[in-house]
């Protein structure tokens, strides 16, 4: 994959699943208005992390170091819940090892498979929904419903991980986007949107409505309206939250079916965390938890330049994030009884 492609498109279904070997599933609580997204690879795949934000929530992201002894996981977890979002994980393991899904750590049909799953959770406790499940949280359930129904079509917007989100003042959500170069390398990122900071720039076409991530569009999978007249202040933030708001966070999936090491997949996930802020104004600040993953499938070879595919691969991964950023909010809807407006009530046309 060392040549530069002569033609990129997004892939048939603009998703994460167009990287072949991947599937989504999703499950959301509507009276808690919170959810749940699993990235379920049909094998075991090479995985990285990458966690900018300042106060993030994580599981088994220290396994995936490339000096350690996992160089593979089961599935990837993202979910709403803060804290109590990271028990989606638990309920992902148990459905992966009633399967026989997972390493196995002794030859004998007592001991079960142990199947790997990091995971990384937002914060939409304070968004609306009714938090008072006592000591039965409904995460795990959510786990397993995800799983469960992993598919390559999945929804955007008020769906999975984002459903209850808040992405600055407006609406958040999930998205997602591909892009497939001339070569047949695929790239595709999925992406919960949580943030404290805007996703739309005060300049633009004059409306406001303008996304950050314009510049990197593809047709008009976000609305077209284009990246002319993109400008802000040093300290315009346009509909972020407000100062000090500490209920944020945006947790990401990038991905690839070229070849990877531990190491190289770190080093794109690394790259991929500039879509974040290529979308997202500010970002990485102390009250978010922003966390990036990156998966291979390995269905094609890295080639001989390793090096320059996998710059090229954290570029391609960086736009493509950044697309799916803006497709997030702008697919996003608000829940029956929520506050606040989506991005659509306030600029559709």
């Amino acid at each position: 994959m060392n040549d530069m492609p002569s033609h990129a498109r997004p892939g048939p279904r603009n998703l994460l699943t167009d990287v072949p070997g991947l599937k989504v599933g999703q499950a959301h609580d509507q009276l808690a208005a919170s959810g749940v997204t699993v990235i379920l690879p049909d094998n075991r795949s090479v995985c990285a992390v990458d966690v900018r934000g300042g106060a993030p929530g994580t599981r088994e992201t220290d396994a995936l170091s490339p000096e350690n002894l996992v160089e593979a996981v089961h599935a990837v977890v993202l979910s709403g819940g803060s804290v109590y979002g990271l028990a989606a994980a638990d309920g992902v393991a148990a459905w992966l090892g009633a399967r026989g899904r997972g390493f196995a750590m002794a030859d004998r049909p007592e001991v079960p498979s142990s199947p790997v799953v990091p995971a990384a959770i937002l914060f939409d406790l304070a968004n609306g929904g009714n938090k008072a499940w006592g000591e039965a949280p409904p995460y795990r359930a959510m786990g397993l419903a995800a799983v469960a129904a992993a598919a390559e079509a999945f929804d955007l917007g008020t769906a999975g991980a984002g459903y209850g989100a808040m992405a600055g003042s407006l609406k958040g959500g999930l998205g997602s986007a591909s892009v497939v170069c001339g070569d047949g390398v695929t790239v595709g990122a999925i992406v919960a949107v949580n943030c404290w900071g805007s996703v739309v720039a005060p300049g633009g076409d004059g409306s406001g409505a303008s996304f950050w991530a314009a510049p990197y569009e593809i047709g008009a999978e976000f609305g077209g309206l284009g990246s002319a007249g993109l400008a802000a202040g040093p300290e315009d933030w346009g509909l972020a939250k407000t100062s000090g708001e500490a209920r944020n966070t945006t947790i990401a999936c990038v991905a690839t079916d070229v070849a990877l090491t531990p190491a190289q997949a770190r080093r794109v996930a690394i790259m991929a965390q500039d879509g974040l802020a290529r979308a997202i104004r500010p970002i990485h600040a102390p009250f978010d938890g922003d966390v990036v993953f990156a998966l291979s499938t390995a269905r094609r070879p890295i080639g001989g330049h390793a090096d320059f595919a996998v710059a090229r691969l954290g570029t391609l991964a960086a736009d493509t994030l950044a697309r799916a950023v803006a497709r997030a909010v702008f697919e996003a809807r608000p829940w029956p009884g929520a506050e606040g407006s989506s991005w659509r009530e306030l600029f559709a046309k």
